[in-house]
């Protein structure tokens, strides 16, 4: 293996990814940062120029590619900056994160410094263009040149002899901005401050550091491992010792991001509305004048999601390049920087109804008017609170974080407690004490001065504040961590596992629910009622309930599997004995025994990497020049040493490192299952965000778009859904009471979705609702719209006292909904191009919001499929056929199939759980006959497909002749929607349609089979009707369906039915029916029974009075549809156990049944009719697609 290929397949287990160094680049020159969105106005010494990407190492790595335009946008957010000698040069540190498509991060660590400028040629550009200036600017006066100063600037210049802003080079030192960037896979915060810190020392000391810095750089690089889990490391700066360390397979993942400042910067009721806005998943906008700050609050905001993860755009410092991000209609979590002397109101947001907008600087929070309370908040709050106390922290916001120094010790000190041990006077607590006092000094060189110049005491005292940060940054997770864990501490109990595998849970995700919202919420105190409902609708939610569901398959996501341990660990000191809903509030008991292992890991190393050593340069490298970085050299630093005798020193947690799982950071490869599921449901590439091109930004803005269109389309399948009432229910999605609560969400997050869709692109910045617009409008005249639309809105306007735009906006959306004319209204406002003209300029916003109107609430669409048998296919195209589909709620109407197709797609109202298809034609063509298989039925809304088999001739003269048949349903699953085509197996005979009937029928049942059959059906019946009403089937399955009534009792008349053996005819049931009914009657106008009383009796009369109105009844269904109807008409209205043994004494029956046959039968009979008799308890109603057209 080569060097190069042995970096890159170590890199997932080193410390650092990449080094970087960023600056001015000599060869290519001042280019003006157009994206700084600076004036021209300024010196060319306050204005922005392009930085560039002077060199990286290793060139790339195998899993984490180097992105040069977004790390050279991230190390200098501003681009280069120039100074004088007169001006202030502090260094500065800020970090950033790079998100990647699977979620996955990179976290890199800038400092940024002055150096001196040395090439001729940036010197001289900066000169002509400060000539250039003073000439445009010639008669200006010093006020106003100082106007166009930042504030800092001013005070920086205001000691300058001369010209203010002007630059000579025989006078003056030109200084540019550089940044030293480490890129890492985990949060290593401080060791990588501390070892950039210790770096730039180097450059700036006059005396030479022991080795070349290519040494250092080399050696975090390709040397320094990723600590164990669980472990401390220790490896070596150019000034000292530096530690870093990873928690532990069942401690909160690593957070190294101080959370003690961010609550101090704004308190702790601010850090509680913030982080509800993140867990509601509003936009999130952070604003301050530190980037620092900008990446301190987000990082700490996302780390208190735990066990949740935020799945959104995240970006905690965007560039003004990337500014066209804030217009993005999705929730989002990013920051800007604030201008100096810059206000709020200056800011144009493109939408702010849904925005959380953070003033860091200033300690402020704007939040949502209708952000709900977090569930125990007052005494969250408290607790927190008390937390923050005790490390000396005050809850309320500060303008820096509090602490409380602890003395500074001298050596003096240090010699007195020497003193003390030697004479035995320390106990074993101040021996511990001073043994970390000696480790310390070893660590600074056992003087009284460490290298850099920090005395003793001053070293202790910044230990130990990252020590008590440490330690603060987990009792404050612990805290959240058991808030959560209180809260969704039975999640598991209401997770719906409906999938028989995971290819068919991903195939029909957006048709599956996988949590039981309603019944979770009913289990919830009522005063958490508000948030929970809304948080169950999150992306952040569903996609944590997704990773359980597929955890049955796959290995469980380490955040769940750590959050799922705890919850165990609890259980066994649960006593179950109270009730959730009225569950106390318990404070964190472990809360301080938690931050032992980090002190532990902090106090002492467990490992220590290898220590830098010489490399093998060419001589004359390496010099030290004071005040400058040097120019390193790339052939040491591209890839590991892998020939000298330093590779062979690696420790024992290097060398395991590999074999270890990664529980708390995410940094190992995902299975294929999980890697499939993490790319369905993030839909937006975070890998583009960070691209400013002109073909980047519109890719971006489509995929918003589609992101908007697939969040619509969901958003109102759910409302649709919950509304569907019992088909959801029976079909296991919800309760059949839906509450008022779970609807005002849903329509709450439409509500959001219908004011991120009219944000996006939105010219008129201020206007933030279409509400706003349209009063104004109507009143100038200049739209004309439909008056239920302006009586609308005109009645908002009246009712709106005390509601703000946005509470106005939101009760014409509920007031639309419950008149059903949302769609209406929208499709009305989008067709007026004048409203599109003022506010709506981008032809994908107006598309977007015309396809969204579309989408809400025009009714259920349903897609028909009609399946004829594959090899007479071809027949379809000569029958003109229509159908009609019936459900529970009611049905569609007749809907003719469009000619020489096969399918047809419509919207009606919902109609339920579907039950009966009507299909038919019209008889017109010269072969207008068809041999049908099945017909599927599919519910874009709920996902559900439906088949109704068939198997029957559908024209005149073939089969029994029907041009309509009436077909029963039955939900298929999800895997038998590809097996739709294949023949059905109801009923036996459709398999062989060219095969008698009364062959099949005579030859294959036994008359045992046969009665057991009709008990079978009688009793699912009984059973039926026993059962509470919420938990019935569908009757008409069950009379219909296979195994049903009207089948049975069809086999008991058709066994021993005698047939023309020669010519194979199909013979039916209903022809002995009518055939009996003419019998009986003629036989009672002709006297033949000589006083028989069987014709005379009431039975009789109903038997010919029902058989008379079928055959009566203008639709065309066939002899085996009369029967059907038959069937159900008797058992409805009482008459079938008596109409059977009429039909056995009818002396028809001897001529036409053979001597075993089961009608011949008398106790087969007499069983049958007793049978039939029980279900005269029940009251049976019929489906009007059964009745329709029969007149009785």
């Amino acid at each position: 293996m080569s060097g190069t290929a042995a970096a890159a397949g170590s890199a997932s287990c080193r410390f650092a990814h990449y080094f970087v160094v960023c600056g001015v680049d000599a060869d290519t020159g001042l280019e003006p940062d157009d994206g700084a969105g600076e004036s021209f106005e300024q010196s060319p010494l306050r204005r922005s120029f392009k930085s560039k990407v002077l060199v990286h190492y290793p060139e790339n790595t195998d899993r984490n590619p180097f992105n040069k335009d977004a790390v050279n946008m991230l190390c200098m957010p501003k681009g280069l900056s120039f100074r004088t000698q007169a001006d202030r040069r502090d260094p500065r540190f800020h970090s950033f994160t790079i998100s990647f498509d699977d979620g996955t991060r990179s976290y890199g660590f800038v400092h940024t410094f002055y150096e001196e400028v040395t090439s001729p040629q940036i010197i001289t550009a900066m000169q002509t263009l400060l000539q250039m200036y003073h000439v445009e600017h010639h008669s200006s006066s010093m006020d106003s040149l100082a106007s166009s100063l930042d504030e800092s600037d001013a005070e920086s210049l205001a000691g300058v002899s001369g010209c203010v802003g002007s630059f000579d080079p025989a006078r003056d030192t030109l200084y540019v901005s550089k940044a030293l960037c480490l890129i890492t896979p985990l949060p290593f915060l401080q060791a990588s401050r501390q070892f950039l810190a210790q770096l730039h020392q180097a450059v700036t000391s006059q005396t030479a550091p022991p080795l070349p810095l290519e040494s250092y750089i080399h050696n975090i690089l390709y040397e320094v491992p990723l600590p164990p889990p669980g472990r401390s490391l220790r490896f070596h700066g150019v000034q000292g010792p530096i530690m870093c360390q990873r928690p532990g397979p069942g401690e909160l993942p690593l957070g190294e991001y101080s959370l003690g400042e961010a609550f101090s910067l704004l308190g702790v009721d601010n850090m509680v509305k913030l982080l509800t806005c993140a867990l509601l998943e509003t936009q999130v906008l952070l604003y301050s004048q530190d980037y620092q700050r900008l990446m301190t609050v987000a990082e700490g905001i996302t780390t208190l999601l735990f066990p949740f993860q935020w799945q959104h755009i995240y970006l905690p410092i965007v560039s003004t390049p990337l500014h066209h991000l804030l217009d993005a209609p999705v929730p989002f979590l990013m920051g800007i920087q604030r201008r100096d002397g810059a206000q709020r109101s200056s800011l144009h947001l493109p939408q702010e109804a849904n925005l959380c907008f953070v003033d860091i600087d200033n300690h402020c929070v704007e939040a949502p008017e209708d952000l709900p309370r977090f569930p125990d908040q007052a005494e969250l709050i408290q607790e927190l609170s008390e937390v923050l106390l005790h490390f000396g922290v005050p809850p309320s916001s500060s303008t820096a974080p509090s602490s409380s120094p602890s003395e500074r010790l001298s050596s003096l000190v240090l010699e007195d407690l020497m003193e003390d041990r030697r004479n035995g006077n320390l106990g074993g607590e101040e021996l511990a004490v001073l043994e970390r006092l000696q480790a310390l000094a070893r660590r600074c060189g056992g003087g009284k001065l460490s290298d850099d110049g920090k005395t003793l005491g001053h070293v202790f005292e910044e230990e130990e504040e990252e020590l008590k940060a440490a330690k603060l940054n987990i009792n404050l997770r612990e805290v959240f961590a058991v808030r959560f864990a209180a809260m969704f501490g039975r999640y598991e109990e209401f997770v719906i596992h409906s999938a028989l595998d995971l290819d068919s849970w991903l195939s029909n995700r957006e048709g599956t629910l996988s949590f039981d919202k309603g019944s979770f919420l009913s289990s919830q105190p009522a005063a958490h009622l508000h948030f929970l409902s809304r948080f169950l609708e999150t992306s952040m939610f569903s996609s944590f309930v997704d990773g359980k569901v597929i955890s049955r398959w796959a290995d469980r996501e380490p955040l769940q599997q750590l959050f799922d341990s705890r919850l165990e660990r609890e259980r066994l000191y649960d006593t179950g004995d109270e009730d959730s809903r009225s569950c106390p509030y318990r404070k964190c008991a472990a809360l301080f025994e938690s931050a032992h292992p980090i002190e532990r890991r902090l106090l002492k190393a467990d490992h220590t990497a290898i220590h830098p050593h010489l490399l093998d340069m060419r001589i004359g490298q390496g010099r030290h020049h004071p005040g400058y970085f040097p120019k390193l050299q790339a052939d040491v630093l591209a890839q590991a040493q892998n020939t000298n005798k330093w590779s062979g020193r690696v420790t024992a947690s290097r060398r395991s490192e590999p074999k270890r799982s990664s529980l708390n950071d995410h940094s190992g490869v995902d299975n294929d299952h999980r890697q499939k599921h993490t790319f369905l449901r993030r839909t937006l590439r975070q890998s583009k965000l960070l691209d400013s091109s002109p073909q980047a930004v519109s890719q971006t803005h489509r995929e918003f778009v589609d992101g908007l269109l697939s969040e619509c389309r969901l958003k109102t399948k759910r409302m649709l859904m919950e509304r569907m009432g019992k088909e959801s229910v029976e079909l296991g999605q919800g309760e059949a009471n839906i509450t008022g609560l779970q609807e005002n969400t849903l329509i709450h997050g439409l509500c959001d979705l219908l004011e991120r869709t009219w944000g996006h692109g939105l010219q008129i910045k201020q206007v933030r609702h279409l509400i706003q617009l349209l009063p104004q409008a109507l009143d100038e005249g200049t739209l004309l719209l439909r008056g239920s639309l302006v009586q609308d809105m005109r009645f908002i306007q009246s009712m709106s006292e005390g509601l703000s735009d946005v509470g106005q906006a939101r009760a014409w959306i509920h007031l639309a909904l419950e008149k059903k004319m949302l769609s209406q209204h929208l499709k009305e406002l989008l067709t007026n191009q004048e409203l599109l003209r003022k506010v709506l300029p981008f032809v994908d916003c107006k598309n977007l919001f015309f396809h969204l109107a579309s989408c809400v609430f025009p009714g259920i669409p349903y897609r028909v499929v009609i399946i004829p048998m594959k090899k007479l296919s071809i027949a379809m195209a000569t029958v003109n056929p229509w159908v009609c589909v019936s459900g529970e709620l009611g049905d569609s109407g007749v809907r003719q199939i469009p000619k020489n197709t096969q399918e047809i797609y419509f919207q009606c109202k919902n109609l339920g759980r579907l039950s009966t298809l009507q299909l038919g034609q019209e008889n017109s063509g010269l072969l207008a006959k068809c041999l049908i298989d099945c017909v599927m039925v599919y519910n874009e809304i709920t996902g559900h497909t439906y088949k109704f088999p068939c198997g029957r001739w559908l024209g005149k003269g073939v089969g029994d002749g029907s041009l309509e048949r009436v077909l029963i349903g039955q939900l298929v699953s999800p895997g038998a929607e590809e097996d739709a085509g294949s023949p059905c197996p109801l009923p036996l005979v459709l398999k062989f349609p060219f095969v008698t009937t009364v062959h099949l029928i005579f030859s294959g049942m036994l008359s045992v089979e046969v009665h057991e059959d009709m008990r079978e059906a009688a009793n699912n019946l009984v059973k039926h009707f026993h059962k509470p009403e919420q938990e019935r089937g569908n009757l008409t399955v069950l009379l219909c369906g296979e195994g049903g009534l009207v089948l049975s009792l069809e086999k008991f008349l058709l066994h021993g039915f005698k047939s023309n053996r020669l010519f194979q005819r199909n013979v039916f049931v209903w022809d002995f029916v009518e055939k009996a009914v003419v019998s009986m009657e003629t036989a009672d106008q002709m006297g033949d029974l000589h006083g028989s009383t069987l014709t005379k009796s009431p039975p009789c009369d109903s038997l010919c009075h029902y058989v008379n109105a079928i055959n009566a009844s203008p639709r065309n269904i066939g002899k085996e549809g009369k029967f059907q109807l038959f069937v159900c008409l008797g058992i409805r209205d009482r008459f079938l156990y008596q109409w059977l043994p009429l039909l056995a004494d009818c002396p028809l029956t001897a001529r036409t049944y053979e001597d075993g046959a089961l009608l011949r039968d008398r106790a087969a009979v007499h069983s049958l009719s007793r049978i039939l008799h029980t279900l005269n308890d029940f009251s049976i109603t019929l489906e009007a697609a059964l009745i329709k057209g029969v007149d009785l």
